[in-house]
């Protein structure tokens, strides 16, 4: 019920989750906390503002001119980091709502999930993999960290964002300890948490596969090869025998993630209640993760991630053009490097206290497509403008 005023307060949200959430969900109420100390919001959650930070971030702004798989100037109706996050977004508290698990911090995991991804799509990342090697190294997971615990400066009492640790952990995969957790970590992640990994794989897989075939690269005669793509095509063909080939595609590819979404929760539902998942520790203990698609389904994904796989992410066009990425890349760090004094005055300041290497990551692995582009251009383009 809302107060005499009329408005829904934090305690009453909290309390409509102890009502609704599973036994095996985090409600807000039993977050283990932020590592700076602040007091509660009136009218949101601790999950909720956690969510409305990353999306306040410049990190969280940045993601609009970063790639997936085609580079920023290839066209404006691909996908991008930003895109993308929104799909995952979507799908993970779908999902999380269906199995009354707290949707507040699946999304809140899935706008931060990636935050530290570079320029360029993975080529970027491997660029920089190489060039951190014997330096501290380079992963987008614990760079997305890097970026909510520290990088982010906009509150005057802490560094970073301060999320909750719940959120922090989402952002985990490689179970590193973090810094507010001395005790060892469990195997699995949080239930909200494997909803947000497995919306990820979802988005990707299929919204690629979207990409692949507006560019062109992809032919929908070779994916009718494919047991998945072939049965959800008769599937659309016999509903809407008259549509378009982009009608088509859309609704075949929207049907594939229908599919895959109730398995996913058919099929973790089942490992819940098999498993006698009763609370967090359940999760988080048990030998497999709990969320999951059945076995029947991983083999008929399996093609398809196959395809895309040869026929997209190694297609001649994009190897190419990651390539030049890393090229790119690795002449900007190398000339960082050389002569630090090219770098802005923020970022130069931090060369007093930091390895310089970690400071030239952070800085190119904050860049844009774009923004990295241009800076070649200054840097090696004798006629551009600096």
């Amino acid at each position: 019920m809302p107060t005499s005023n009329g408005l829904l307060t934090r305690k009453q949200f909290e309390a409509q989750e102890r009502r609704t959430l599973a036994s095996y969900a985090i409600p807000a109420c039993q977050s283990r906390g932020r590592r700076y100390p602040e007091s509660e919001h009136p009218y949101r959650t601790c999950f909720q503002r956690d969510r409305d930070r990353v999306i306040h971030s410049r990190a969280f702004r940045r993601l609009e001119y970063k790639t997936q798989v085609f580079v920023i100037h290839e066209g404006d109706y691909y996908r991008t980091r930003l895109t993308h996050t929104l799909e995952v977004f979507q799908i993970a508290g779908t999902i999380a709502r269906a199995l009354r698990l707290n949707a507040d911090l699946a999304e809140a995991i899935s706008l931060a999930h990636d935050l530290g991804h570079g320029p360029f799509g993975h080529s970027g990342g491997d660029a920089l993999t190489s060039l951190m090697e014997g330096h501290g190294g380079f992963d987008h997971n614990l760079q997305a960290l890097r970026i909510v615990d520290r990088l982010e400066q906009r509150y005057p009492g802490f560094p970073g964002l301060n999320l909750t640790w719940e959120v922090r952990e989402g952002l985990n995969k490689h179970r590193v300890c973090l810094e507010t957790s001395p005790q060892k970590m469990p195997p699995n992640l949080s239930g909200e948490a494997q909803v947000v990994n497995i919306s990820d794989e979802i988005a990707y897989d299929n919204h690629d596969l979207d990409d692949g075939i507006t560019s062109g690269l992809i032919q929908e005669e070779a994916l009718r090869e494919i047991p998945l793509w072939r049965q959800v095509g008769k599937e659309i063909a016999g509903r809407f025998p008259r549509i378009g080939a982009e009608q088509r595609k859309y609704q075949i590819i929207r049907r594939l993630i229908d599919l895959q979404v109730t398995d996913l929760l058919q099929e973790s539902i089942r490992r819940i209640r098999s498993r006698k998942i009763r609370g967090l520790s359940d999760v988080q203990n048990s030998p497999e993760p709990v969320i999951a698609f059945s076995s029947a389904t991983e083999r008929l994904r399996a093609p398809l991630k196959e395809f895309l796989k040869e026929e997209l992410y190694h297609h001649h066009k994009v190897v190419r053009m990651a390539e030049k990425a890393k090229r790119f890349l690795t002449a900007l760090f190398e000339a960082y490097l050389k002569n630090p004094n090219q770098l802005p005055n923020t970022t130069r300041r931090r060369l007093k206290e930091e390895d310089p290497y970690r400071v030239i990551c952070d800085y190119i692995a904050g860049m844009t497509d774009r923004y990295a582009l241009d800076e070649y251009k200054k840097l090696f383009h004798p006629f551009e403008a600096l």
